[in-house]
């Protein structure tokens, strides 16, 4: 019989990590196939709320944030390639690469959930910013991510320039704070078990497993 479950997905769409758990996420549930049937819901945080417009180069925000080198950053990118591949995400960072405020970004996810396309507008942000080095900043680019996950592009153009679902956006983020959530991704299954990291999809699919089986 198929279980239903409730899947809260928190992250940002500037976070490697957290396009590398969805991408493992969606593995294990391609591989679980009929056992279960999974509802995500996509939920706010932002790695760097007071980051201004147009941001920071990658490598010096780095290192000042973490007191990362450019060695360690080269090496930390070229292992988040390979971990996002296997993830079937293409991640072309390099030196040119910037953070960037994601604010507007999550007000659009939102937007997207009531229309339901919540899904396909994350993966489309993430292969902006990740796959192709677009900044989710610029509204350009979230109007082009939105039409390509199949949502009204004059209507994202409307709610980027209105601010609209703005007090909706920070009430969700000040709830999973209050949680106890502090880093993402973090990956919350049936109102009970967290997952926390970017972790390969044997974890998520061994989870959901015994899961399952506790009924």
């Amino acid at each position: 019989m198929t279980k239903s479950l409730k899947i809260d997905f928190v992250s940002d769409v500037v976070c490697p990590w957290c396009a590398v758990g969805l991408g493992s996420l969606q593995q294990a549930l391609d591989k679980l196939g009929d056992l279960v049937d999974t509802e995500i819901r996509f939920h706010p945080f932002e790695l760097n709320p007071q980051m201004p417009k147009g941001g920071q180069n990658l490598f010096e925000h780095l290192a000042q944030k973490y007191g990362q080198s450019k060695e360690q950053t080269l090496a930390n990118q070229q292992r988040l390639r390979a971990r996002a591949a296997e993830a079937g995400f293409t991640m072309v960072r390099d030196e040119d690469s910037r953070m960037v405020n994601s604010f507007d970004a999550h007000r659009l996810l939102h937007w997207a959930g009531l229309e339901g396309r919540q899904m396909a507008l994350k993966r489309a942000l993430f292969e902006a910013y990740f796959g192709r080095g677009e900044n989710p900043d610029q509204h350009e680019v979230l109007i082009a991510a939105a039409q390509e996950a199949g949502l009204d592009p004059d209507k994202a153009a409307e709610i980027l320039n209105s601010g609209r679902y703005a007090e909706e956006v920070r009430a969700d983020e000040r709830e999973w704070l209050e949680k106890g959530i502090n880093s993402v991704p973090a990956v919350v299954i049936a109102d009970r078990y967290l997952i926390s990291g970017g972790q390969p999809a044997a974890t998520f699919e061994q989870a959901i497993r015994k899961i399952v089986a506790e009924g």
